[in-house]
C-alpha cells in the first residue's frame, strides 16, 4: 500500500468540499422557501447563486488538478444540514424559526470557511498558485456571507425570535 501525501489528502478536500458545496445548494432552496423575513430571504438567495459559482470554481479546480468533478460523502456537512432541516420542521410558524435558521447558515459558513483556508494553504504548499487563488476566491466570499449574517442576527433576526407566537 503506498504511502498517502499532502496532495492525496488535499484531493480528498476538494472532493469534500464540492460535495458540501452541492449539498448546500439544495439546503439553501428550502431555508428560502422555510425563512420568515424578507431580509433573510434575500440574504440566502444571494448565498444561493454565490454558492453555485462556487460549485463552478471548484469544477475549474479539479480542471487544474486533471481529476473529475467528483465528490465524497461529507458526513460533517451532512449532519450539518440535518440539524438545518430539524430547525425548519420544529420551529414552523415560531417567531425563533429565522433565528435558527440564521444560525444553521453560520454554521455551514463556519465549516466552509475551515475548510478553504486549509485547502488553500494545502495549495500553496503544493506549489498550486492557481488553484490557491481560485480557493481564495471562494474563502473571500464565504468571510463575507459570514459577516452580513451576524449583522443581520444582531440588527433584527435575534430579536424578532425573543418574542411569543400571538
Amino acid at each position: 500500500m503506498a504511502t498517502k501525501t499532502l496532495e492525496d489528502l488535499f484531493i480528498d478536500g476538494v472532493k469534500d468540499i464540492y460535495y458540501a458545496e452541492r449539498k448546500i445548494v439544495a439546503a439553501l432552496k428550502k431555508m428560502i422557501r422555510g425563512a420568515q423575513s424578507q431580509e433573510l430571504k434575500t440574504a440566502f438567495q444571494t448565498h444561493l447563486e454565490e454558492t453555485e459559482g462556487q460549485v463552478e470554481r471548484l469544477v475549474q479546480v479539479f480542471e487544474l488538478l486533471g481529476k473529475p468533478a467528483r465528490g465524497k460523502t461529507c458526513p460533517a456537512i451532512d449532519g450539518i444540514v440535518e440539524e438545518g432541516h430539524e430547525i425548519l420542521e420544529e420551529f414552523k410558524d415560531s417567531p425563533a424559526l429565522d433565528a435558527g435558521l440564521l444560525a444553521a447558515a453560520q454554521a455551514v459558513e463556519h465549516y466552509e470557511i475551515a475548510r478553504y483556508g486549509t485547502l488553500r494553504n494545502w495549495a500553496r504548499e503544493l506549489g498550486k498558485e492557481d488553484v490557491a487563488s481560485l480557493l481564495e476566491a471562494t474563502l473571500a466570499e464565504e468571510e463575507k456571507t459570514d459577516q452580513l449574517l451576524t449583522q443581520l442576527a444582531g440588527a433584527k433576526v435575534n430579536a424578532k425570535g425573543k418574542t411569543k407566537a400571538a
